[in-house]
């Protein structure tokens, strides 16, 4: 099995795409990416350097990502994001309760279940008797007439772990 590397962009001098780069390999299997004029290139073990290119970085990063990122989450933002998360700490809800608690017009909260549950990341819950929401009351049991329920699904689950994945990434 091929081990993909990966490169993280040195704090220290931050360089900036098409500037002369060099890499040196971590310890933990990384490598990190300094500008050759950075000031702590000198004090680096030479025989752990590398040379490396801004294409290389960007073809492992893209090629890393693509195996990561499950299908339809391009088509998600942040509030969506919200609402599949709300799902997965509260189990199934409904669409006033989600647009009360998020603060979205309640026609918004409509349209994003629906747009979740076509692409696959929440389904609507089928029957007449479901459990009360999560940690509202415990162990009762109500009939829901007037409301759509949803619940994540498990690719709505791989959105929320992409999702995470793709922001803790950015910072």
């Amino acid at each position: 099995m091929i081990n993909e590397l990966t490169y993280k962009i040195a704090q220290c001098c931050a360089p900036e795409v098409d500037n002369p780069i060099i890499g040196y390999f971590k310890e933990d299997g990384t490598i990190t990416v300094h500008d050759t004029s950075c000031p702590s290139v000198p004090g680096l073990r030479t025989e752990r350097l590398l040379e490396v290119s801004w294409d290389e970085i960007y073809k492992t990063k893209e090629s890393d990502t693509s195996q990561d990122i499950p299908s339809g989450i391009e088509e998600l933002d942040d509030t969506d994001y919200f609402i599949l998360k709300r799902h997965q700490e509260f189990g199934m809800d409904y669409s006033k309760v989600v647009s009360e608690t998020l603060r979205i017009p309640l026609e918004e909260a409509h349209q994003r279940h629906r747009k979740l549950r076509e692409l696959g990341g929440l389904k609507r819950v089928e029957g007449k008797i479901i459990h009360y929401r999560k940690n509202i009351v415990k162990g009762k049991w109500i009939k829901h007439r007037n409301h759509t329920y949803y619940e994540l699904t498990p690719e709505g689950i791989q959105w929320i772990d992409a999702f995470e994945k793709i922001t803790s990434s950015k910072k």
